[in-house]
């Protein structure tokens, strides 16, 4: 067993989280979003005066509506950065093949930009060369920083923007659903839920978790108050 393998085995408890599959990003994105938009929804319809019917009927084709576009946005999104990706790997195999003596000398500087001695970097560099599909994601990853070979999944992403803006966006709606016509008790629900996802997602950063809960909150507590106001003018206004 060779040094490198007895510290794999030695190093307990050493664990990444997964963020390479894209659906985190989306998942946070989602349910944040989900949550604002229709906790801004209530707000706004509920400041104007609306029965309880219409506020559901508004909060359910909001979450619907917004479901679907963050869902197709996603997928496009992805889908449109992972081509970009293939093309640039086009692009680097292309100018690999034509110029591997520039390419390799580009390498080095990078390599030796980064702390490493030169005859070091050479080494470096003459072996990755010696491999053309190495060379092609070396080079990839050190001017793009990006790995060809990891890209997110656009269906993922999809569904995962799906599915997080749905949830998000039925916390200020269950109240009314469950017969409880309180536009307090909807917008406290929903503050719950910001709180609570940005509590969640602290577990992914190094913030500690009350700090994001509390920053969601006010963010959804800005949203709310604007479209409440804005709820309550055209309100009065339709009504007089």
């Amino acid at each position: 067993m060779t040094q490198v393998d007895e510290t794999a085995q030695n190093e307990v408890g050493h664990t990444h989280n997964d963020l390479s599959g894209g659906w985190l990003r989306p998942a946070v994105f989602g349910a944040m979003d989900g949550l604002v938009t229709n906790i801004s929804l209530v707000a706004g319809v509920g400041g104007g005066g609306a029965s309880s019917h219409v506020i559901v009927l508004t909060g359910m084709a909001g979450l619907v509506a917004g479901a679907f576009s963050m869902a197709l946005g996603e997928y496009a999104s992805v889908q449109t950065q992972n081509d970009s990706v293939q093309a640039e790997v086009a692009t680097e195999r292309r100018e690999l093949r034509e110029n591997p003596a520039a390419e390799k000398a580009e390498l080095v500087q990078m390599f030796a930009e980064m702390g490493l001695t030169e005859e070091t970097a050479r080494q470096v560099a003459e072996e990755i060369h010696a491999d053309e599909e190495l060379a092609v994601r070396v080079h990839i990853e050190q001017e793009l920083g990006v790995n060809p070979e990891d890209q997110p999944s656009p269906l993922v992403a999809a569904i995962s923007s799906f599915l997080c803006f749905s949830i998000g966006a039925l916390f200020p709606l269950l109240p009314f659903l469950f017969g409880w016509e309180s536009l307090l008790a909807g917008l406290g629900i929903g503050g719950i839920g910001l709180f609570a996802a940005g509590a969640v997602v602290a577990r992914f950063t190094t913030r500690p978790w009350w700090f994001n809960g509390v920053r969601q909150l006010l963010f959804g507590v800005i949203a709310a108050g604007a479209t409440y106001l804005v709820g309550l003018l055209i309100g009065v206004t339709a009504a007089g």
